[in-house]
């Protein structure tokens, strides 16, 4: 069965309210801006996102925040967002802040089948309320790993079988989120035929990827625009 679908739309398909959604990107860089821009136009509502940010500055994520169709946000950056500021002094929406590399290690323990893990990050803050404690050479909390129903990220470079190829650092953690997604969805700025990709610079292969599809209209904007003088 081909894993190329038509469009975000297609893509997206069997995506329901009330699913948990992961979402690649630092920022603005490497975020599915398609697949964004179609959930904008979908009715699905009281989503759980899992994404570094919540978008930032009106773009990216932002676009369904504003539509009130995210319930809870599990990400480790609010920073540049007022309108999720917005939404968490009105208690509009649940935000679980994490520390970053825990993020990442939670979403890596989900695509590995690990449970959960211990780590000493977050130890005697308000990060370790409620959670276990165990003392190995020091003091650990219990956290949890991170899957979801779905998971959008994009790529540069994607072959027909899903073997995908990320330029510098849109990578992010868009690899580790297509392993702890249940069914990852994934758009590519170049799909390219299958052995395009050399095998040595494959850099998620396509058994962790169930569509893909050529993007376009993208707008890969700069957040912060910054020349040398």
């Amino acid at each position: 069965m081909s894993k190329i679908c038509r469009d975000a739309f297609e893509a997206l398909s069997g995506i329901k309210s009330g699913m948990t959604l992961m979402s690649g990107g630092f920022g603005l860089c490497g975020i599915a801006e398609n697949c964004i821009d179609a959930l904008s136009m979908i009715d699905v509502k009281n989503l759980t996102v899992i994404s570094n940010n919540i978008g930032n500055s009106g773009r990216g994520l932002v676009k369904i925040l504003v539509q009130k169709k995210i319930r809870k946000a599990i990400c480790s950056y609010v920073g540049g967002n007022p309108d999720l500021e917005k939404q968490i002094f009105s208690k509009e929406i649940e935000v679980d802040l994490v520390p970053q590399g825990t993020f990442a290690e939670r979403i890596r323990a989900g695509g590995m089948g690990i449970r959960a893990f211990y780590t000493p990050t977050g130890y005697g803050t308000i990060v370790a309320e409620g959670k276990d404690v165990k003392v190995f050479d020091r003091p650990c909390i219990l956290e949890t790993a991170l899957t979801a129903d779905f998971t959008i990220i994009k790529a540069q470079k994607g072959d027909s079988y899903g073997n995908l190829w990320f330029k510098e650092t849109a990578r992010n953690f868009s690899p580790l989120m297509a392993m702890a997604g249940k069914i990852t969805i994934v758009e590519v700025e170049e799909l390219v035929p299958l052995g395009a990709i050399p095998p040595e610079d494959v850099h998620l292969p396509g058994v962790f990827v169930q569509r893909i599809f050529q993007g376009k209209n993208y707008k890969n904007d700069i957040e912060f625009l910054k020349l040398k003088e």
